[in-house]
């Protein structure tokens, strides 16, 4: 069977549909329809989502979907490290199993009678505090009230730092540009004006180029998917050529007369 993606992407290919369209069949977000098709698995949220993600758009392409799902499970959750398999929950005969012979549980041992006495120990201990509690609340009005505010202040204090590493989180160091052709398509890249061309052919497979500051592509029709540094960049799917300068900052369009190898 070809590959997920592969399949995934021929199929969309032949009912003349784009990226958009099948975001709005599926309501699925557009980065995880390209991560479907480029088998990026990293970017889906999980297994469970992945499989979601995949019954729904073979559906809307025509795909069998359980074709999908079976070969995802084969090649993909199979190399799960030991430890998340051992967490799955026991099959239900497995458990029938551990009942005893002929599928009958084994006896119930009636609870000891020190058990009973140590809970109504315990018991009697609760209720002796939840009283103590009620009735020392009547000497300190406000004190209930201090605790509590105390309480809150110390936990806003406390989740202020999180919120401060959230919005202090580095920008990326460098620009990472993945290529992903949905067809053969001509490209041509370079680090920016005046640099020496880095590529300069028939791309027919995913490939990435790095810079730590700028990243300029041609592509000689939009039959490919563009990322930068992770993130999708929109390309609409046409015949006609695009190019693209993509820096830490973002991606621009370039002047036909500005792109690379012009």
């Amino acid at each position: 069977m070809p590959p997920i993606g592969e399949t995934l992407r021929e199929a969309r290919m032949r009912q003349k549909l784009d990226i958009a369209d099948v975001e709005e069949r599926t309501k699925i977000r557009a980065k995880y329809l390209r991560a479907l098709e480029n088998e990026e698995w990293g970017l889906l949220p999980g297994p469970t989502f992945v499989k979601t993600f995949l019954r729904t758009y073979a559906e809307v392409v025509g795909v069998d979907p359980y074709l999908l799902v079976e070969e995802y499970r084969l090649t993909e959750e199979r190399n799960e490290p030991p430890e998340l398999q051992a967490l799955a929950p026991m099959p239900a005969r497995d458990r029938g199993r551990d009942r005893g012979r002929g599928g009958r549980r084994p006896p119930q041992r009636p609870p000891r009678r020190g058990g009973l006495i140590a809970a109504a120990v315990v018991v009697m201990v609760v209720g002796f505090l939840l009283v103590l509690g009620l009735t020392g609340g009547e000497d300190d009005p406000g004190g209930g009230g201090g605790e509590r505010a105390a309480t809150t202040e110390t936990t806003t204090t406390k989740q202020q730092p999180r919120a401060r590493q959230r919005q202090e989180q580095p920008a990326p160091t460098g620009v990472d540009v993945r290529i992903v052709p949905v067809e053969a398509t001509y490209v041509c890249v370079d680090n920016g004006p005046g640099t020496a061309v880095v590529f300069e052919n028939t791309l027919d497979a995913p490939r990435t180029f790095r810079n730590r500051r700028q990243v300029r592509i041609n592509l000689g029709k939009r039959s490919a998917a563009v990322s930068l540094n992770g993130k999708p960049v929109a390309v609409q799917e046409s015949a006609e050529p695009i190019a693209l300068d993509l820096t830490r900052g973002g991606s621009s369009e370039l002047a036909a007369a500005e792109a690379p190898c012009a």
